[in-house]
């Protein structure tokens, strides 16, 4: 097949674009893998990827839950998009930093009214007693808010991921899979080291 971008971020979004195509069940779901703060260990889960924000993966969060702790004191992470009905994957290794309060604003603006309620109603990922707590706080915050806008909780925000590194993987038979990377040293780069991998 070879190459078929000299740019990875191209290449990324005529893949993506071709899955979403196809009805790939949620194609811009990513497994994101950190280091856990401040036990240091391996955490990965899925996040939605949400578009190119300055040349990085956006994607958006609870500031309080612990991905977020997590990348605000290792900004490393790796994403993996696995796409079973054409079988490929990409995966994406780099810096991470958070997004600016305007660029969170207009995301959370984007959100549905329902997504918005359970931003402020939800203390990600700490212990709830029963899902009916939960109900009830979801129903304080539409009484508090009524029929008016919901602003962006300042709890609330997003990052982007931007790549050093990209590998496309493409499934074969016999496990005779076909492996391309482009690779950079710091995101200030332009030009990108292309290379195959062994399957």
């Amino acid at each position: 097949m070879g190459f078929l971008f000299s740019d990875p971020i191209e290449w990324f979004d005529f893949e993506l674009k071709k899955v979403t195509e196809l009805g790939e069940f949620e194609p811009t779901a990513m497994n994101l893998a950190t280091c856990r703060a401040p036990e240091r260990y391996p955490d990965v889960r899925v996040v939605l990827f949400k578009g190119w924000i300055r040349g990085g993966l956006s994607f958006y969060t609870n500031l309080n839950s612990p991905k977020a702790k997590s990348l605000q004191a290792f900004p490393w992470a790796t994403a993996n998009f696995f796409w079973p009905k054409v079988n490929q994957q990409i995966r994406i290794f780099g810096t991470v930093e958070p997004l600016t309060r305007e660029e969170n604003e207009s995301y959370f603006s984007s959100r549905p009214r329902l997504s918005q309620l359970g931003a402020w109603a939800s203390d990600q990922s700490q212990k709830l007693d029963s899902y009916e707590y939960l109900e009830m706080r979801i129903q304080e915050f539409v009484e508090q808010f009524d029929e008016g806008p919901i602003p962006c909780p300042p709890h609330w925000g997003g990052f982007r991921l931007v790549p050093l590194r990209f590998e496309f993987w493409f499934g074969r038979d016999g496990r005779l899979h076909e492996r391309y990377v482009f690779e950079r040293q710091n995101s200030n780069q332009q030009t990108w080291e292309k290379f195959m991998l062994f399957p």
